[in-house]
Parts: C-alpha cells; sequence; structure tokens
C-alpha cells in the first residue's frame, strides 16, 4: 500500500501552514457509503477515493507536482442505493455546499489550487456544481476529476463493456488494495436488466436484486493494479497540461 507523508490528517496547524505553501494544489478525494451487491462492502467508492488519491500523491513527484491531501470525504449523493439496507447518502444541494465550504476553507488559508478526486458516478453533478461556484465565486481553481474517466479504454481492455457498479472492475480494486473485505463465496454474476434508454430508473433495486452489473467473478486484481498505474499516470499528464495552461 502507497504511503505519504502529505496528509494534512496528520498534521498540526504548523505543519499545514507550510505544506500548503509549498504544494501545488490541496487534493480531496470522494467516495460514498452505499450497497455494493452482497460480495463488497458499502465502502467501495470511499476505500478507492482513499487508495487512488495515495497513489495520485505518491506518484506527483515525478510529475514535478506536489500535493497536499485532505481527509477523503466518506459520504456522497447516494439516494438511488437507498433501498438497499446500509447506503448512507446527503441530499445534493447538502453535498454541493460541503464541498464549497471546504474549498472556501482552502481559499482562507491560501490555497489557490483544489482538486477533487471523485470514485463515485452520482457525486458527478454536484461536484461539478460546486466546483463552477468555487471558481466563479472564490477565485479558487478548481479540477474536477472523475477517477474512471482517466482508465476507461483500459479497463475497458481488461473487463470488456460490463464492468459497472460491484462488477468486474470494483471488485477488482477491492481485491487488491483490501481482499479481506471481498466476500469470495458471495461472488456470482449479477443478472441485472438493461437500463433503461429514456427514463431515470429511480433506484437500482428496480436494475438488480443482489444490487451489481457485471461479473465479478470475472475479477482480477493483477490486471487492477497495471489499471491504476496507468489511470494516476493520465490523471496526473490532464493536471499539469491544464496548471501549465493557466487553468
Amino acid at each position: 500500500m502507497p504511503e505519504t507523508d502529505d496528509d494534512l490528517f496528520t498534521m498540526t496547524w504548523e505543519e499545514a501552514e507550510h505544506a500548503f505553501e509549498d504544494a501545488d494544489a490541496a487534493l480531496l478525494g470522494t467516495g460514498s457509503i452505499e450497497q455494493h451487491s452482497v460480495h463488497l462492502p458499502v465502502s467501495v467508492d470511499t476505500l478507492r477515493a482513499e487508495h487512488l488519491t495515495e497513489e495520485l500523491v505518491d506518484a506527483a513527484d515525478d510529475a514535478g507536482l506536489q500535493f497536499v491531501r485532505l481527509p477523503t470525504l466518506p459520504y456522497g449523493m447516494s439516494e438511488h442505493h437507498m433501498n438497499f439496507p446500509g447506503t448512507i447518502t446527503l441530499d445534493p444541494a447538502t453535498y454541493e455546499d460541503a464541498i464549497v465550504d471546504i474549498g472556501e476553507s482552502l481559499a482562507r488559508h491560501g490555497v489557490e489550487r483544489f482538486v477533487i478526486v471523485n470514485c463515485h458516478g452520482g457525486n458527478r453533478e454536484p461536484l461539478s456544481q460546486a466546483a463552477d461556484r468555487l471558481v466563479r465565486t472564490h477565485d479558487l481553481a478548481t479540477h474536477f476529476v472523475h477517477w474512471t474517466d482517466f482508465a476507461r479504454e483500459h479497463l475497458k481492455g481488461v473487463f470488456g463493456e460490463g464492468w459497472g457498479h460491484a462488477g468486474d472492475h470494483e471488485t477488482s480494486v477491492i481485491e487488491h488494495y483490501r481482499p479481506d473485505l471481498v466476500k469470495q463465496e458471495k461472488k456470482e454474476p449479477q443478472n441485472a436488466k438493461a437500463m433503461p434508454e429514456t427514463v431515470s430508473y429511480g433506484y437500482f433495486d428496480r436494475v438488480t436484486d443482489l444490487g451489481g452489473l457485471g461479473d465479478p467473478t470475472n475479477s482480477d486484481a493483477e490486471a487492477m493494479a497495471a489499471a491504476v498505474d496507468h489511470g494516476t499516470e493520465q490523471i496526473l499528464e490532464a493536471l499539469t497540461r491544464d496548471i501549465d495552461a493557466g487553468w
């Protein structure tokens, strides 16, 4: 597991002051607490955010970047999973406001650049709105990175097309970082319905009884490790391009 000395979580306020001065950006991982079928914990997206931001911080030096990593935000917008016990959701407006408050706090400490690394699809819209507000209202350069977007083609090459929620990809991530949390005996194809093309499905239990998509029995932790390296490299390259371009 990667280790970093750049975590705000472990700093005193004096250390934080110096870290913010030296860093190119503050980096926040965003996840969720929501059901991930019967073989994975409700913390999947938060675990992904925790570990994948560690990867970014540890690889940043090679890209000529330095980050201060904020504590991972565990809760997200998960209303569509609420019919499955264990899911905890924030209202979209509450979530958006919380992100803006975090960014405003950073700006008040002199931070000029904020990177949000998201690992839950349901967070995308409120995070995008929050990023816009931070740029317009607080003049805080805000980068919104949905992690999977930067590894999508690589993941398709490994897992094909059907690697969605709690399927091949997410099972592989948790087997890579926290294999002790995967219930191997409960892994099975999810037998989900096709997503509707013109209406919202509303709640996820209309799509799948078990709570997942794809086939977690096709998981591959070793291949996922290579995908993590690829995604990390792609994100750092994109951030470098945008920063160098003055965004």
